[in-house]
């Protein structure tokens, strides 16, 4: 079966991506829920979803190589339809450290995850959804961060200067197509309460920083989500190119 609004999520098993899976699916998407290596995480969303009569697949690929990213839309191509909306919202960070102890394999790994996997997805989608490429158009929203803007020093340049490249991304991509049907834009979350600060070695780390925080609290994925979601929406229809800050006042 195919759908009319279809919806690819990458890195959906949790944290952001896994609240942006489930609220697309309640406004009527079909969603291709992607995740990498943990099948449990996915697979309870796509429970979640079914459960609340969405429609979804789960689809494993590592979306930093470009064959599995091809074989990720190909089955989306095949049991959704053609996808109207991309999330890059895949990522990964390392330890806490400064710059001059990072390695050099640590700094490839960042990119080619955080970056490398947003340009190849982007790729995909473009053939699918520009007019250029006979398609009816359709919408990219990336996942950056605000410390593309703080650079995180001490704790994470390099993931922050992967993010930097995704804003760099986001703003020369919307403009290649903007005439194409197809309208890119970007999230820059904050501090909010995710796992992904326990990859980093600190899962407590919001409640350390929140002080320093305008509205004295750390964001929810479900906020973050909702910025998604109109972006992707028609709501925004005349937004292309554009960043929207979800950092309670960062």
């Amino acid at each position: 079966m195919t759908y009319n609004k279809v919806a690819i999520i990458t890195g959906a098993g949790r944290g952001i991506g896994a609240k942006t899976a489930k609220l697309f699916a309640q406004h009527q998407y079909a969603v291709c829920i992607n995740y990498k290596n943990d099948a449990h995480s996915a697979n309870q969303v796509a429970d979640t979803i079914r459960q609340e009569g969405g429609q979804c697949i789960v689809v494993q690929a590592d979306v930093s190589c470009e064959a599995d990213v091809e074989r990720l839309f190909i089955t989306v191509d095949e049991q959704l339809g053609t996808p109207t909306v991309l999330v890059n919202n895949a990522g990964m960070l390392k330890q806490q450290s400064r710059l001059d102890l990072m390695t050099a394999e640590r700094i490839n790994a960042i990119f080619t995850n955080n970056v490398t996997s947003y340009f190849l997805c982007s790729k995909a989608a473009v053939k699918r959804m520009s007019t250029r490429y006979g398609g009816k158009g359709g919408v990219i929203v990336n996942v950056s961060s605000a410390a593309a803007r703080t650079g995180s020093p001490n704790e994470y340049i390099d993931y922050a200067a992967s993010k930097g490249a995704i804003d760099t991304l986001t703003k020369g991509l919307s403009v290649e197509v903007a005439d194409e049907g197809v309208r890119v834009n970007c999230v820059r979350p904050g501090l909010i309460y995710t796992d992904m600060h326990a990859d980093g070695g600190e899962p407590e780390r919001i409640e350390r920083l929140k002080g320093n925080i305008p509205m004295q609290r750390g964001g929810q994925p479900k906020e973050v989500a909702e910025a998604i979601y109109w972006l992707a929406s028609d709501k925004s229809s005349f937004s292309t190119g554009n960043f929207l800050d979800v950092t309670g006042g960062i």
